[in-house]
């Protein structure tokens, strides 16, 4: 039987005044459809507006870059208070741990090595920490023969990084002699292999030298072994369909630059509002949406990840843990709360052109005031800049959505990333229009085409 039409569009969600016009002569049963599509507008636009919303925004940017979260920095208590946090928020959206794990915490395990003593020599050169660097997790380095090692060169004309990182990400057994003309940047390397790093089996040596064509190499390290943790934060919807072992992947970095000098307003926090307070808040809103919406056909996967802002060491390690062809697509959330360079409502993809995921997002937000653009900033090499870039090297559609001026930023890893320099209205409104472009992904209708697997450079 059906229902009267008074009853179905106080089902539906209407307006008070469109629920009295049911009982005007003029409310025939043949535009029933139209009251009821509106009406179902009506309630979904109320609905996603209750969960995803300016003031929600800000109480969430307000806790994430508080001066009591000491700038966030990786391996600080800072960083650990804001992924207690995080997992908070996740707890209450209702999320499940990701895989076997009990908690929403990714365990990382890192290495940070000390050289203690460095000798040896290369032909006639004596080596010493001055001009020998060892990308190792070794506790001992003992090389008698270059024959174990191939040699790789950074001479005086070369490009420094165009040259050498080529070489470092080869994770080859490498001795690499680096012209003294770029002694300046030498001094990096050092800084660079002392910084913790994932245990690895293989080693490479950057010694600085006008030597091109050595005949021996004896050379004894020995490195101050020590163990740092960190840990994602990681939490899931699990899918309620037939594709529910395919995933889609909502993220953004936790991580921030910590406390420096004090400037002239004493003010020594870098609070990193924007960059990336913004990307968790977003992502926190949308596992309170989607945990509502209880409609998901593949397994929804958000990720907060540390230590991007030191190498992307966090989102390394959780792209191993999921099989990338089981990836859908992935959403990294970057620094979206100031204006894009095209004003309110937008934002832009990075790597737009490689793969159809920014056609399906702008499909699905026609009729919307909202527009999604290619990345404007093509020479920052942004698509590989970000938490995206492991798994899209592996060929999953992974983009990162963005606002950020980059060429006029002026907030920019300064010490003025601070929750008053932020939009929150035009915030809420981005990470709405997210929530709604990705919905045939989530559904399973929509599957983004791959991206060619390649390094960035």
């Amino acid at each position: 039987m059906q229902q009267p039409l008074k009853k179905k569009v106080e089902k539906a969600g209407c307006p008070e005044t469109v629920i009295k016009n049911t009982e005007l002569p003029f409310m025939k049963k043949n535009i029933i459809l139209i009251v009821l599509l509106f009406c179902s507008t009506f309630s979904f636009a109320q609905k996603i507006g209750e969960l995803i919303n300016a003031q929600e925004a800000e109480r969430i940017e307000r806790i994430l870059s508080a001066d009591d979260m000491q700038g966030r920095k990786t391996f600080t208590a800072g960083n650990d208070k804001a992924a207690e946090f995080i997992a908070t928020e996740f707890g209450k959206s209702g999320l499940q741990p990701l895989g076997n794990n009990s908690s929403y915490f990714q365990e990382i395990s890192m290495i940070k090595t000390k050289p203690v003593s460095i000798s040896g020599s290369l032909d006639e050169l004596a080596l010493t920490t001055e001009n020998v660097a060892a990308l190792s997790t070794n506790a001992t380095i003992d090389i008698h023969s270059l024959k174990d090692y191939q040699l790789g060169y950074v001479k005086k004309e070369d490009e420094f990084g165009k040259t050498l990182f080529p070489m470092i990400e080869s994770e080859k057994n490498m001795v690499i002699l680096i012209d003294t003309s770029h002694a300046r940047k030498f001094k990096s390397i050092q800084r660079f292999t002392g910084n913790a790093k994932f245990p690895s089996s293989f080693t490479q040596i950057f010694i600085l030298t006008t030597i091109q064509n050595p005949a021996s190499l004896q050379l004894h390290i020995e490195n101050q072994l020590s163990e740092q943790k960190l840990k994602n934060v990681v939490g899931i919807i699990p899918g309620t369909g037939n594709k529910k072992n395919e995933y889609v992947i909502f993220s953004g970095h936790y991580d921030h630059l910590g406390i420096g000098k004090p400037n002239a307003d004493k003010d020594s926090i870098y609070n990193g509002a924007n960059d990336d307070a913004s990307g968790i808040t977003a992502l926190i809103l949308l596992s309170r949406y989607f945990s509502k919406q209880k409609n998901n056909n593949r397994t929804i996967v958000f990720a907060a990840f540390t230590a991007e802002e030191i190498g992307g060491f966090g989102s390394q390690y959780f792209s191993k843990q999921l099989d990338a062809e089981k990836v859908a697509a992935m959403f990294n959330i970057e620094m979206i709360g100031t204006e894009s360079k095209w004003g309110t409502n937008s934002a832009y993809i990075t790597g737009y052109e490689k793969s159809d995921f920014g056609k399906i997002l702008q499909s699905n937000l026609s009729g919307s005031k909202f527009h999604f653009e290619p990345d404007p900033y093509p020479k920052e090499n942004l698509f590989y800049r970000s938490d995206n870039a492991t798994l899209a090297e592996l060929g999953v559609p992974a983009h990162t959505i963005s606002t950020s001026k980059m060429d006029t930023e002026k907030y920019y890893h300064t010490l003025d990333d601070e929750m008053e320099t932020l939009d929150m209205n035009n915030m809420a409104e981005i990470i709405k229009a997210i929530a709604l472009s990705s919905q045939s992904i989530i559904s399973g209708k929509d599957t983004p085409s791959r991206i060619a697997k390649e390094k960035g450079e």
